[in-house]
């Protein structure tokens, strides 16, 4: 005894619709989604005006060149109550005490307020800041001042 045929089920232009339909949903679904992620993770302002960014760009450069002249060496740690240390030496490795040190810290993305940092000096060459910083990563802008020089720097924390 044969079996019986089983139906031949036909490709219709339903099956079409429904295809095409469910591709663009899922399609339009992953750009709302990368859009919200985008526009919730990044505020969108590097400078408050490009064009006269721009025109000081050259300076900045000229000013990146006579810090780097410097010599200066940093290393920027967390203490175990999340306090900032900056410890700085000279090209030789020499402690550079009696320095003005003041930082503010920013989250990367924007998503809490700036942290004015007050640094003193602990022991020779090394500066700890006046309050903790909370939880996550931050990036912390020096401005450092010592015997008429001064030095600008950009570090990372977590």
């Amino acid at each position: 005894m044969n079996p019986a045929p089983s139906p031949v089920r036909r490709f219709t232009g339903w099956h079409m619709t429904v295809i095409l339909v469910a591709f663009f949903a899922v399609v339009i679904a992953v750009n709302m989604l990368m859009a919200t992620v985008a526009v919730r993770s990044f505020g969108g302002t590097v400078v408050e005006n490009s064009y006269v960014a721009s025109q000081k760009f050259n300076g900045w450069l000229a000013e990146a060149r006579a810090q780097k002249r410097l010599g200066w060496r940093d290393k920027v740690t967390l203490d175990a109550g999340r306090r900032v240390a900056l410890t700085l030496n000279d090209a030789k490795g020499a402690a550079l005490a009696g320095g003005v040190v003041t930082a503010v810290a920013q989250h990367p993305l924007g998503r809490a307020a700036d942290l004015p940092l007050v640094f003193r000096e602990r022991a020779p060459g090394v500066y700890a800041s006046d309050r903790a910083l909370p939880e996550g990563r931050w990036q912390i802008r020096f401005d450092l001042r010592l015997a008429g020089r001064e030095e600008h720097l950009l570090r990372e924390v977590d």
